[in-house]
């Protein structure tokens, strides 16, 4: 069955790679959601005052790729107990959450962090939300891993280190 699932983990650049090679994903686009502006920008989303988060939209087949291996991915590359952003990128637009689509979605997410919590010293921020209009970003923020592989590579060090360094 194909289903819809938008998760927030910083900026949509680092978040595109870890699902998009699975079987059962027919495509991970970056976006926008959650804001009170309608077709947002860039320009806008990174000011922090839109209300949008930076997102991917996962598109998938749950019985080729399940909601719980999504999740599983999803809490690898993110820290869940910062409020603040995710690793370099600072900023509500790049705060944690986890957008469903259908009553299963959200079901399976609870379950998921009420599981994991014990895990982790602090208290897992990562919202959960019922997914609202997604905006798909300008084109130049697609596939961005694919498009510029050096600044990509250069992120995710960055991002490593400080995730290294909080540990």
């Amino acid at each position: 069955m194909k289903k819809k699932i938008y998760l927030a983990g910083g900026c949509f650049w680092c978040m595109v790679k870890p699902f998009d090679t699975y079987d059962g994903v027919s495509s991970v686009t970056s976006g926008y959601m959650g804001g009170h502006i309608e077709n947002p920008t860039y320009e806008q989303v990174k000011t922090g005052t839109s209300g949008h988060l930076e997102v991917v939209e996962i598109q998938y087949d749950d019985q080729v790729f399940t909601t719980l291996q999504i999740l599983e991915i999803f809490f690898k590359i993110i820290d869940p107990t910062d409020n603040d952003g995710q690793y370099q990128d600072r900023g509500s637009q790049y705060r944690t959450a986890i957008f469903y689509s259908d009553n299963n979605q959200r079901e399976i997410t609870e379950n998921y962090i009420s599981n994991i919590q014990p895990n982790f010293d602090k208290q897992i921020v990562t919202e959960i939300r019922e997914s609202k209009t997604f905006y798909k970003a300008e084109d130049y923020h697609q596939d961005f891993y694919k498009k510029d592989p050096e600044r990509y590579k250069r992120e995710q060090e960055t991002r490593q280190k400080i995730k290294d360094k909080k540990n």
